[in-house]
């Protein structure tokens, strides 16, 4: 059966996993709103729904550093114990409401301690709140399982103490780490220190490469610093000529290493032209294990459910390439092999055939 016939119910019930989504680029414009208020923050708007649309056109500027300066008055709620509570919680359950069973947030801590949180004070409530999602969602039946991954921010100073984080908190559901922030004029191998710590501390990273910079940055983060996966990664392509892959990308396919792709995303940053040419389909059909993500719900106007649709509009995906980019995300999931195979053989599989 093609996804070509597929409504948008049947995709919102296929069961999907997200490993690239922003904790502070997800927020419920509603809870924005009100918790602005409650901290005194001003916003372009109040009224929820302008303030959307207003995240999604100053979003599609083309340009990565602009992309990032939205996310002003999302981090501006989320500096005090009772916002990062509400904020976690609603994300887990936004998730299950879109159909998600296993996702990846990442966020980066040192942008949460403003109001006096410490780092681990940052951690420990995020990980409260998004076990009081899972709970909920679970006894809603709507059962997700939601893992963390810590940030360092590539332009500062801290990567190191978020390093040291996802080492302290890596039995407490943080199952890895990343670099996030500009990335042009920042390389990965400016923190080659955090990331020789997290591999001799066994602690599993990706890292934001290939986008707003080129091969370069792809090829340090695999080769320099050893990442495990690549965050975004659309810039690979220029490592193919002709269907013909160059050494870089040769080892990109060969080794299964996974591409954390978000097409809606990609459009706004400027890194891709449309989802109908967006390199996620062409690499997808060269056997790239990509996956498909959200990247930052609010600032790009989107949900799984969404990503999906687009793709199967606009560059002819079927329900088996939907399937493959889920199970791809899970074999290249940051949690044990056990638990990958499961969500796959038990939850994954059986949601696709039971919606088609």
């Amino acid at each position: 059966m093609s996804s070509t016939r597929i409504d948008a119910d049947t995709l919102r019930r296929l069961p999907k996993a997200v490993l690239h989504d922003h904790l502070d680029g997800g927020l419920r414009p509603a809870t924005v709103v009100e918790l602005a208020e409650t901290v005194g923050h001003t916003l372009p708007t109040t009224d929820p729904d302008e303030l959307a649309a207003w995240y999604f056109d100053a979003a599609n500027s083309g340009d990565l550093v602009r992309y990032i300066a939205t996310f002003e008055h999302t981090l501006a709620v989320m500096q005090n114990r009772e916002g990062l509570l509400r904020v976690a919680e609603e994300y887990v359950l936004d998730l299950a409401a879109d159909g998600v069973v296993y996702g990846e947030v990442r966020y980066a801590p040192e942008l949460n301690t403003d109001g006096g949180l410490t780092l681990a004070e940052v951690v420990e409530t995020v990980q409260e709140g998004l076990a009081a999602g899972m709970a909920k969602a679970a006894a809603a039946g709507t059962p997700v399982q939601v893992r963390t991954l810590l940030c360092g921010m590539r332009m500062f100073d801290r990567v190191g103490e978020a390093a040291d984080l996802a080492v302290a908190f890596r039995d407490a559901g943080v199952v890895g780490f990343d670099i996030a922030g500009a990335e042009d004029g920042f390389p990965p191998a400016d923190h080659l220190a955090a990331f020789e710590h997290l591999r001799r501390e066994s602690v599993p990273f990706t890292i934001h490469a290939g986008e707003a910079h080129g091969l370069p940055s792809i090829h340090q983060a695999l080769q320099v610093c050893g990442a495990q996966r690549i965050g975004h990664g659309v810039r690979i392509t220029e490592d193919i000529v002709e269907g013909k892959l160059g050494r870089l990308a040769g080892w990109v396919r060969d080794r299964r290493i996974a591409l954390e792709m978000c097409p809606t995303s990609n459009l706004q940053t400027g890194a891709a032209t449309s989802i109908a040419e967006h390199p996620i389909t062409a690499l997808k059909d060269l056997g790239f294990r990509v996956t498909l993500n959200t990247d930052n719900r609010l600032v790009s106007g989107t949900t799984m459910t969404r990503e999906m649709s687009l793709l199967v509009e606009e560059a002819g995906w079927t329900v088996e390439d939907l399937r493959t980019v889920t199970v791809n995300a899970l074999k290249s999931a940051f949690i044990p092999y056990d638990e990958r195979k499961a969500l796959i053989e038990d939850v994954v599989l059986p949601g696709y055939a039971a919606a088609l």
